[in-house]
């Protein structure tokens, strides 16, 4: 398979993933308000556009009080970037923060829960080299 398409593939699972993540959050909970089936759409892509290029700098910024809260803090980036997607996106509300930092605790949780149950088999591969500078990879 074309790497590009894999990585096509990869996106569409995981901005799915989260879509569904956030429709069961906000019918379930009722920590979102999600106007239509366009507005979540929206939503989880915004989400996905964020946590691949605003999260990792975020992350870093706060590297020293997350080391020092254990990784706790990153719940606080994630309840962040989704309180974000409520400012920028018309039609999706969060009132107040607490209930931005649940409805991010249950969307990373039900997102990694999904993503577990869609790869069930991680694959691992080693690569050997060996003294004339070539590698061997095997998949385990």
């Amino acid at each position: 398979m074309n790497v590009t398409r894999e990585i096509v593939r990869a996106f569409l699972t995981k901005w799915f993933v989260t879509a569904v993540s956030i429709f069961v959050v906000a019918n379930l909970f009722g920590l979102i308000y999600v106007e239509s089936l366009q507005v979540l759409v929206l939503a989880a892509l915004v989400l996905g556009i964020l946590n691949a290029f605003v999260r990792p700098m975020l992350l870093l910024l706060t590297l020293p009080i997350n080391i020092l809260s254990l990784g706790f803090f990153t719940l606080v980036v994630n309840a962040f970037l989704l309180y974000a997607v409520a400012g920028l996106v018309p039609g999706f509300e969060i009132t107040g923060f607490l209930r931005a930092f649940l409805a991010a605790l249950l969307v990373s949780l039900m997102n990694a829960m999904t993503s577990f149950i869609i790869h069930k088999e991680p694959k691992i591969t080693v690569v050997k080299v060996n003294g004339r500078g070539r590698s061997q990879g095997k998949e385990l």
